[in-house]
């Protein structure tokens, strides 16, 4: 039990146990968080597909009522990459299982999503039915037959409550298990051959308090003394404390049962699939992040969920979790037109970005709005789809050394005391600053710009802040987006899916700073074979800026930098129009604007290659 103390300080009471303190010295935010992820691991990279936008509810109803989604999307054009379907794709909620009539479908589905360059992950709970009848549910009959579950004191397997009823839960301690857990998933991918997963339900999560016997008296399930936690008791709306697992008691497991599932189901995918997993998880544990992404839990359709979504976003950055989001719109209660487009534009810049619905309210996805809030939801997504190579930099960084991608303003700034506590703004790594309208019935938004130089993402024109709050205009289908000075972002020309996206040419924008100089860089490859980086088949390209040279170096090359092109040069705050542009020595046309952006396009420079470009 953990308690925040005004001094300020930390009261951590505990009733046992061996304590290790690690204590990170940093000295900056920044550091601090990479320390602590040597410690505990660094990320793992995701697929590019993982970046894209991901459309789910609870009650689509049946594989064609899904289908039928899919193809509005389409018929739109909004982007699109990973399609899911929650509990009510299975034959009462039963894990590997299909609905053999309202999701007959499903595997058709599921070809034409990769037929068209997306993706399928569906929901999986660790509570396994154990009431169906001897030898016609092998999850359940072969578990037990290896001595897989949670057991009771006795040595019975222990029996709780989940969606398909009476459940036995799944021992991820055992590594029998993790072998049990892919055969149960190859068996299931080879009829319906889902690319990702989504795994919820594993505090463990309980219907029942203990299990369908309660818990046994003694010391694990009624400690000396009980933290204050949910019904004042150790196993509310979870299994019992004392349970028997493979390698402890859960009383000592409990805190890591998600993780322990989210490495099975990670190593599963690799095994099934031969690319890098996709997988979200609910529960999560330091390490996390090594294994899977996170959302962040039912919420509800309340202007206050969305904006408490960027805490607990910023928080799970700080967790060496990067890959996290929340259910954009909302999960349960209705939300308004309003309320959904403002939460897309900010969901749009989740890390990880899901749309996604409870049973029985209306549709919340894009399509399902009048056509002024439709284009303004595909118009922000399409901003996100032109910013993945920037992010898929960011998420390999993160993988690499530590960095966070979704980054509070302090982690920046820290010496900017105004920052300490701003957690309705945030930023994409050093230099993409997000000011998200998280109120109804405005049409501007008030955020602070931290000293310098900052421009506009969309026209490039420069905003010169001291340091203070600065109210911008921001109409319905308006995100504020900043760029830092100094910085290079690599852009490219959206698609409708991230597939499409990747063979088109880049756009680089360059922010320059006071002095004129800029910096960013670029890591590509193709986005779904494990272990790029460790094995060498990538391409790392750094860009800069000095004395109005623009250059672009290659650090590493691969074949996959030799299918895409630079197309265009943007340079926010070139001074004085220039008379001519050079490409490696060349005359180039270009454009000049007033608000001191210059633009050079038809590039057509391979990535692989290094050129520079000077304007005098």
């Amino acid at each position: 039990e953990v308690a925040l103390q005004p001094a300020p300080g930390l009261t951590w009471r505990t009733i046992g146990g061996v304590l290790d303190f690690y204590i990170f010295l940093g000295p900056d935010p920044n550091t601090v968080i990479q320390q602590y992820q040597q410690v505990i691991g660094f990320p793992a990279m995701p697929p590019i597909w993982a970046l894209g936008f991901h459309l789910c509810r609870w009650g689509y109803g049946s594989s064609n009522g899904t289908w039928q989604t899919v193809r509005a999307m389409r018929n739109y054009q909004i982007p699109q990459d990973g399609q899911w379907n929650d509990i009510d794709y299975m034959d009462g909620y039963r894990d590997f299982t299909l609905d053999s009539q309202k999701f007959a479908s499903l595997p058709s589905l599921v070809e034409d999503l990769h037929k068209h360059g997306q993706h399928y992950v569906m929901i999986l709970d660790p509570g396994i039915s154990s009431t169906s009848p001897n030898g016609s549910y092998w999850p359940f009959d072969e578990g037990l037959r290896r001595g897989l579950f949670l057991n009771t004191t006795q040595g019975q397997p222990l029996i709780g409550q989940v969606w398909p009823g009476f459940t036995a839960f799944a021992d991820f301690s055992n590594p029998d298990t993790h072998q049990w857990w892919l055969e149960n998933l190859q068996h299931f991918h080879a009829h319906v051959p889902f690319d990702g997963l989504w795994i919820d339900m594993n505090e463990p999560s309980n219907f029942m308090d203990g299990s369908e016997d309660g818990c046994p008296p003694g010391e694990l399930d009624n400690p000396p003394y009980t933290p204050a936690v949910l019904g004042d008791s150790l196993s509310a709306k979870t299994v019992c404390a004392s349970a028997k697992q493979k390698i402890s008691v859960h009383y000592n497991l409990h805190n890591l049962y998600g993780l322990m599932e989210a490495k099975a189901t990670a190593s599963a995918l690799i095994r099934i699939r031969g690319k890098r997993p996709f997988l979200i998880s609910r529960s999560t544990f330091p390490s996390q992040g090594r294994y899977s992404g996170h959302w962040l839990g039912d919420n509800r359709s309340q202007w206050k969920d969305m904006a408490y979504s960027i805490p607990g976003l910023l928080s799970f950055s700080l967790f060496g979790i990067p890959l996290v989001g929340a259910d954009i719109c909302g999960f349960s209660g209705s939300t308004s037109e309003e309320l959904c487009t403002r939460w897309m534009q900010l969901g749009a810049f989740y890390p990880f970005s899901r749309n996604h619905n409870t049973q029985n309210e209306k549709a919340q996805d894009p399509t399902a709005f009048s056509p002024a809030a439709r284009t303004a939801m595909k118009d922000v997504l399409l901003t996100r789809y032109s910013l993945l190579p920037f992010l898929y930099t960011l998420f390999h960084r993160a993988h690499l050394q530590g960095d966070t991608v979704a980054r509070p303003l302090f982690f920046e700034f820290p010496r900017d005391e105004a920052t300490w506590e701003l957690d309705r703004q945030f930023l994409w790594g050093q230099s993409l600053l997000v000011t998200p309208v998280l109120e109804p019935g405005v049409d501007s938004v008030t955020g602070y710009i931290p000293q310098g130089t900052w421009y506009d993402f969309y026209t490039g024109s420069s905003v010169n802040s001291s340091g203070e709050m600065l109210k911008m205009s921001a109409p319905l289908e308006h995100l504020n987006l900043h760029i830092r000075e100094g910085s290079i972002l690599p852009t490219q020309k959206p698609g409708t899916t991230t597939e499409a996206t990747r063979g088109n040419p880049l756009r680089l924008i360059v922010a320059l700073s006071s002095h004129a100089t800029a910096w960013g860089d670029l890591f590509w490859d193709d986005g779904e074979s494990p272990d790029t980086f460790e094995k060498g088949n990538y391409s790392y390209v750094v860009f800069n800026v000095t004395q109005n040279i623009f250059t672009s170096t290659v650090l590493h090359a691969s074949t996959e930098a030799t299918k895409v092109t630079i197309g265009t040069l943007s340079i926010f705050g070139v001074q004085k129009p220039p008379s001519k542009v050079l490409l490696n020595g060349q005359e180039k046309p270009f454009s000049y604007l007033d608000n001191q952006v210059l633009n050079v396009s038809d590039l057509g420079m391979s990535l692989s290659q290094g050129f520079s470009l000077q304007w005098l």
